[in-house]
Order: structure tokens, then C-alpha cells, then sequence
């Protein structure tokens, strides 16, 4: 018997599954550097070949036909493996490796380690973004991504690393006022930081009665990012909301304090990456040298332990 794929081009088989993917020709002419009228062409050829029609063509999208379906099925697992294959043979270990994640772990965990990790591997270079948005790994030029959220992303493999669970960090100064032993109450009288859904939230959970809103209770400052919050409250003897794994530093050094151990937040960090890239050398060193690096944080440890009894954000 004949093989049936004899008379069906790769080409086409390569197009079909760009335009099934992106549900575009025009996208799919983008992805692979074609013209949408060659896409076009190539689509309605194999359309030829197998008597089928494959897609709805419409103004401004395409939808795939039950035959449609079934054949992009097939060709996006055979395309991911051959991309994988072809990845596996080319792939030296060197090059760049592109990193995107949150501006918070960003530079309070992440880029303070990243020196150890060239000299352990010399022949790769590292590009960090910081940019919040959540970038597609798929069709932008990143190789990894460093998320925060609950997992669960189409089309990526997700590596757990730590709880993203937060609690109250203060100075020095600001702890004195918390009484000896501190009590969670107190805090209503130190300039706090921080937004009121995350300190309503940390005040529940430490058992303070919620006699309405406790946001006017002391003037704060509200920024984007913990890492802006935090150098609020070290510069205002004050106290923010945040993680003791972002600031192993501070607390390390005495110029931060943990008065409670009380936490607040229900998402975690991920490593993110195509499950097709999971075996490129740059990726699975650093996916290697990033889980020794969670593994060796004490303050990281700290957070794993608490997460049984971190209480969520409403």
C-alpha cells in the first residue's frame, strides 16, 4: 500500500498548521515569513489533495471544519516533536539565554544570582525583562518566564518554585512600637504601606477585630511593586506588606524585621517554558541551577513552611 503523506508536500503540512494555531491566514503568513495569498494557496492545495475542506474562511479569521480539526491535532504534535528533534541536535548550550518575569523578584531575587549562574556556565549570556505583562513564549523572543499566579497555562510547562505569600515586614524602629511580645493591633498606630485589600486581609488573619475600614488609620503610600512599598516603609520607619523570600537581605542584615508569622496570599512563582524547549541546554541549565538556587534560600524554606497556613486575599 502506498504511504498516503507521498503526495502531501511538508510545506503545506507546515502552513495548515500555522493557520490552524493562530486561526489566521494572515498571522500565519507573519509567523513563517510568507505572503497571506501564498498561505491561501497553500491551504486550498492540500484542500485539493484531501477532497476536504479544512476551514471556514471568514472576514477576518478562519475556523477549522471536524476535518479541520482533526488534522491540526495531528500536525501541531507532529510539528512540536520535529521542532523538538531539530532543537536537540542544533542546540550547543551557548547563545542567550532571554528571561521574562516580575519586576519584584526581579531585582530583590532573581538578579543577584545570576552572576553565580554565568560563572557556571560561561558560554551563556543572560537578557532579563522586567516587564509585568505576560509575555507569549510561543511567538516572542523570550526562552523563559519567571510567573506568579496559580499555574495552569495553555501550551506551557510550568515548574513550581515557592509560594508567593506575603506578611508584615517592618524596620526596627516600627517593631519597637508593637509592644513586647508584639501585637498585631499596634500596627493601626505605625505608618503602614501598602494597599488596604492586602492589610485588611493580613489583619484578619492575625485575628484583629474589623471595625470597618482600617485603611485611615495611618497615612501610607501606595506603589506598584513591593520592592517601591518596602523601600517606603525602610525610608519612613514604617511598615509594608510583603515577602521575606524577596528580602533575605534586609532581614539578613537587621535593617527589616518579620514581627508575626502570619501570611496572607494563595499563588505561587513558576518557571514557565514551551514543554518542546524543556530538553534546549540553556533552558534545563537554568532550570537545574534555579531549583539548587530555591532550594539553598532559607528565607524561600521559610515561606514553603508557612504555606499550609497562609490565609487567601479577599
Amino acid at each position: 500500500m502506498s504511504d498516503p503523506l507521498a503526495r502531501i508536500p511538508l510545506s503545506a503540512i507546515r502552513v495548515f498548521e500555522a493557520a490552524a494555531r493562530q486561526g489566521s491566514f494572515t498571522r500565519a503568513a507573519e509567523e513563517l515569513g510568507m505572503s497571506q495569498a501564498a498561505v491561501s494557496w497553500q491551504v486550498k492545495a492540500l484542500e485539493q489533495r484531501l477532497d476536504r475542506r479544512l476551514f471556514v474562511r471568514q472576514p477576518r479569521e478562519v475556523t477549522l471544519t471536524p476535518a479541520g480539526e482533526r488534522l491540526a491535532r495531528a500536525a501541531g504534535e507532529a510539528m512540536a516533536a520535529l521542532r523538538a528533534a531539530v532543537t536537540d541536535l542544533s542546540d550547543t548550550g551557548d547563545g542567550v539565554l532571554s528571561i521574562t518575569t516580575l519586576q519584584t523578584l526581579a531585582t530583590q531575587w532573581l538578579a543577584g544570582r545570576l552572576g553565580a549562574f554565568q560563572l557556571a556556565h560561561p558560554k551563556i549570556a543572560v537578557r532579563l525583562d522586567t516587564d509585568n505583562k505576560v509575555v507569549d513564549l510561543v511567538r516572542q523572543d523570550f526562552d523563559v518566564a519567571i510567573r506568579g499566579g496559580r499555574g495552569g497555562w495553555p501550551g506551557l510547562e510550568a515548574i513550581p518554585l515557592f509560594p508567593a505569600i506575603q506578611t508584615v515586614l517592618c524596620t526596627p524602629a516600627a517593631m519597637a512600637r508593637l509592644g513586647d511580645p508584639p501585637r498585631p493591633e499596634r500596627l493601626l498606630d505605625v505608618h503602614r504601606v501598602g494597599w488596604d485589600v492586602e492589610w485588611n486581609a493580613w489583619f484578619r488573619a492575625a485575628g484583629v477585630p474589623m471595625d470597618g475600614e482600617l485603611g485611615h488609620a495611618a497615612p501610607r503610600i501606595i506603589a506598584d511593586t513591593q520592592t517601591l512599598e518596602v523601600a517606603a516603609a525602610l525610608a519612613n520607619d514604617g511598615a509594608a506588606i510583603g515577602s521575606p523570600a524577596m528580602f533575605g537581605r534586609d532581614l539578613a542584615a537587621g535593617r527589616l524585621v518579620q514581627p508575626f508569622d502570619v501570611y496572607i496570599g494563595d499563588t505561587r512563582y513558576w518557571l514557565v517554558y514551551p514543554p518542546d524547549r524543556r530538553r534546549v541546554g540553556k533552558i534545563a541549565a537554568f532550570r537545574e541551577w534555579l531549583l539548587d538556587q530555591v532550594a539553598a534560600d532559607p528565607y524561600v524554606q521559610q515561606v514553603l513552611a508557612a504555606e499550609p497556613r497562609a490565609q487567601p486575599i479577599r
